[in-house]
């Protein structure tokens, strides 16, 4: 049927597939990942806070040399095991045999998910859409490709050159559509009460201009281990535009402790107008420590 073979082992039937049918479908997965991770990178980002960090859609470029051997995985996970799973079907079943690939791709696919679900707690609802939908294009691409003389590096060729162009296109559309975000424009008054963070952290700011510290990070001194340290105590704070020196044009509240811990930090002002936050980058600022603070 083009898909595999099929042959008898013991009585029993048994199912493989063709070294080139699988070395294209290898190279149509390596070659459709970084438009899935654009495609993830915009579902997750669009429109969204990126806390100065930019430029995530470039991740991809970081695991680029990894992409062939996470193609071949694809391809014996998800993709193969489905045109295996097309033998299996009724014989007086009707229908294209790439319909039968796809829908049993999907299957694979909701197997991984569910897996996933079981052992690391991924929501369903959030993994399923992925995992199924990341063997259409190998499949339909797949139906396509039956009967050329296309040789083995012809197909990883192809596939990287259209993935590279279409990569580019698309993340520079991607890219300035993701980018329109405002930040919330907080007056001092707004920016009073108790903001949170993920580790129990508690930062009060009084109409008065005080502060009170519990386990806030804070930028250390130039001469201690570290980026931060996490502070108890009180101090003051200010409402400050953006400015060059703090390496953003973005406004903030600046939070100056009494005592001997750690330095005066700049916490920017994101989130939205109903869900306002304050966070600060540590470190790096392309691989630093994010803390964000919310409103409880």
């Amino acid at each position: 049927m083009g898909w595999g073979k099929t042959g008898e082992l013991g009585g029993r039937r048994w199912l493989t597939w063709s070294n080139d049918e699988w070395n294209r479908a290898a190279a149509l997965c390596a070659g459709q990942l970084p438009l899935v991770w654009l495609a993830w990178w915009f579902a997750m980002e669009a429109g969204r806070d990126d806390y100065d960090q930019g430029g995530g859609f470039l991740g991809i470029v970081c695991v680029s040399p990894v992409l062939p051997l996470l193609g071949v995985l694809h391809a014996t996970v998800q993709i193969m095991p489905a045109a295996a799973l097309v033998h299996l079907r009724p014989r007086t079943a009707r229908g294209p045999e790439w319909s039968w690939h796809l829908a049993g791709s999907a299957l694979i696919g909701t197997g991984w998910s569910a897996l996933g679900c079981a052992l690391w707690g991924w929501p369903v609802a959030d993994t399923l859409p992925w995992f199924a939908g990341v063997g259409v294009l190998p499949v339909l691409v797949l139906a396509r490709l039956r009967g050329r003389p296309w040789g083995s590096w012809g197909v990883w060729l192809r596939s990287a050159g259209v993935s590279f162009v279409l990569f580019v296109v698309c993340g520079v559309s991607a890219a300035s559509l993701a980018g329109h975000y405002k930040p919330p424009e907080l007056s001092a008054g707004q920016l009073v009460g108790d903001w949170h963070g993920t580790d129990g952290g508690v930062l009060r700011l009084t109409p008065d201009g005080r502060a009170e510290l519990t386990r806030v990070p804070a930028h250390n001194d130039v001469d201690e281990d570290g980026d931060f340290t996490l502070c108890d105590g009180t101090g003051t704070w200010t409402r400050e535009g953006g400015s060059d020196l703090r390496d953003t044009d973005r406004d903030g509240v600046l939070v100056r402790l009494d005592g001997e811990c750690g330095q005066e930090t700049y916490w920017t002002i994101g989130g939205t107008e109903r869900d306002p936050e304050l966070f600060v980058l540590f470190g790096d600022p392309d691989a630093g420590e994010l803390r964000v603070m919310t409103r409880r």
